[in-house]
């Protein structure tokens, strides 16, 4: 009979031939020498003394965004310089200098980065080493299972063989907040007052988006909404960067937008774009400016905004610290929490998450945005959960699961897009995973997954027109609806135009349907003379 003993003595004796195996493989391999922990020193810091010296480069948002944040940092005063939308050529530089099986977000941000430094150097005439000296790029960072978590990385790596050595390439954490790791002597202050403008900032961009995203089907005249909207930006910014009062600007805005003339008695598709956050944010070539084919197309676009990504932060938090406050941890202290207070915690982020939201609605209101509702994180990861673990994390984790069957229980849009770049890990196992379950539970859904490659485009918009020819017969068919519930012809509609439902550019509808002409005939009220004045209209024309 074997014993313990003897056993013990057998897994010793593998044990070592394993590591005598192993010494010797190594020796063969030349892998003897010492190790180190691979690490990335940070270029030169940005110092106080090199502020007014040094021009902030980033980018990475929607156009609206970055050039507001522009305006807002540069009332901080910085000297501030955003980077044009990423195209195709940004795409090359990636490429050319980056590593192999990025995905796109890298090779295009990374590759825009370059594209803009090449341009400084081989046509403004600068030296590598006032480019260096001169300019830094700030950009966010996170971790989890995404290359988002090694951004930073590949910035420096790119830049180091783009022949840009020590050009200065500075993070802030989404999760850090306000602890950010900037240093004494740092001129970057991550401070109240530079979060406050940024927040600012970053919620006029998303309501301007919202309202052009909503006006530009209907409009009228062909470019008014665009053009409004650049005076809006402008006016907007230069408030930001004289750090004045918000309000007059707003205000001012609101009277530029009501002036667009709109017709929405026309029955488009309402298309929701969703996915990885950065290929349905970017209006670029980098997914194939969607939004504006789609609106070519004869869509109205339904955009995701920033705010809903800090309010998923803020919800994180707040899931994150409930799940730790019900484990019974060996570090001791009340929830196994020493030394925290998760109470105050969560407390806090309540209030941020309250603060936000007031703010963004004192904003939209004053700007003319109405019926507009920021989504309820909690009812997102409810509905998400039995599908999507909301333990998981990288890229939008459950939330595109749980806007997906928003869409379609809610009757929110007529189609669902979701984009997502070539080589994304965490939106690619969603939406050609998941979201196959979510589409067979929900048959009304219309759902296209469809991912960037930057060079696909043709046969992108071939699927996207495939897709929306059912997304506009949903839509006609609302809108039918509409009319005979109303007791409404096409004919006596077109005499209703100039109601404020359908010609008014800020004035929204209840919402009932996804589409935004049936919503408008909902809204009528079945007034008797309606049909008596058609029945005398059809009896003239006779």
């Amino acid at each position: 009979m074997t014993t313990t003993t003897e056993i013990s003595g057998n897994e010793n004796a593998i044990a070592d031939e394993l590591r005598r195996y192993q010494e010797e493989q190594m020796q063969a391999l030349g892998l003897t020498a010492s190790r180190q922990q691979w690490f990335d020193p940070v270029p030169r810091q940005f110092l106080a003394r090199d502020k007014a010296s040094t021009t902030i480069l980033f980018g990475g948002l929607t156009m609206a965004h970055d050039y507001l944040i522009e305006g807002a940092l540069s009332g901080l005063g910085y000297n501030v310089k955003h980077l044009d939308c990423p195209d195709n050529e940004s795409l090359r530089y990636g490429k050319e200098f980056g590593n192999r099986g990025q995905c796109n977000p890298t090779y295009f941000t990374v590759g825009n980065l370059i594209k803009y430094l090449t341009y400084l150097r081989d046509v403004e005439g600068k030296s590598k080493e006032e480019i260096v000296a001169n300019y830094l790029f700030i950009t966010s960072g996170s971790c989890g299972p995404c290359r988002f978590g090694t951004y930073v990385t590949e910035y420096r790596k790119a830049l180091r063989d783009a022949g840009f050595d020590g050009f200065r390439v500075l993070l802030f954490q989404q999760q850090s907040g306000l602890k950010q790791a900037t240093g004494g002597d740092s001129a970057l202050k991550l401070d109240t007052a530079f979060f406050l403008s940024f927040l600012k900032a970053a919620l006029l961009g998303d309501i301007l988006n919202a309202i052009g995203y909503r006006i530009r089907p209907y409009e009228v005249e062909p470019g008014a909404t665009d053009a409004a909207l650049e005076r809006c930006k402008h006016r907007l910014y230069e408030a930001l960067r004289q750090r004045k009062w918000l309000i007059p600007a707003l205000l001012a805005c609101r009277r530029e937008l009501q002036a667009i003339r709109v017709d929405r008695t026309q029955a488009k598709p309402k298309v929701s774009v969703i996915g990885e956050f950065w290929a349905m944010t970017t209006e670029g070539d980098g997914n194939y400016q969607l939004q504006r084919f789609l609106e070519k197309e004869g869509a109205e676009v339904d955009v995701q905004l920033l705010t809903a990504w800090i309010l998923y932060l803020i919800w994180e938090g707040r899931y994150d610290t409930l799940k730790r406050m019900r484990l019974r941890g060996e570090d001791g202290g009340r929830y196994g929490l020493a030394g925290k207070n998760p109470v105050m915690r969560l407390r806090m982020l309540w209030a941020a998450d309250r603060v936000l939201r007031l703010m963004f609605y004192s904003y939209a209101k004053l700007l003319g945005l109405s019926g507009y509702h920021l989504p309820d994180m909690d009812e997102v990861a409810r509905v998400a959960h039995q599908h999507y673990n909301n333990h998981l994390r990288g890229g939008e984790g459950h939330m595109e699961v749980g806007k997906l069957i928003l869409n379609v229980v809610k009757r929110k849009v007529n189609m669902t897009i979701s984009v997502k770049p070539f080589g994304c890990m965490p939106s690619s196992g969603v939406s050609d995973g998941v979201q196959s379950l979510i589409t067979e539970k929900y048959p009304d859904a219309i759902f296209l997954p469809i991912e960037t490659t930057g060079d696909g485009a043709i046969n992108v918009y071939s699927r996207v027109q495939m897709m929306l020819f059912k997304a506009k017969q949903a839509a006609q068919k609302e809108f039918e609806e509409a009319l005979a519930q109303q007791g409404i012809t096409l004919e006596r509609l077109r005499n209703l135009a100039d109601r404020p439902a359908f010609a008014h550019p800020l004035k929204t509808s209840r919402h009932r349907v996804a589409c935004t002409a049936a919503n408008a005939v909902y809204s009528l009220r079945r007034f008797p003379w309606l049909s008596v004045r058609s029945s005398k209209e059809e009896m003239h024309s006779v």
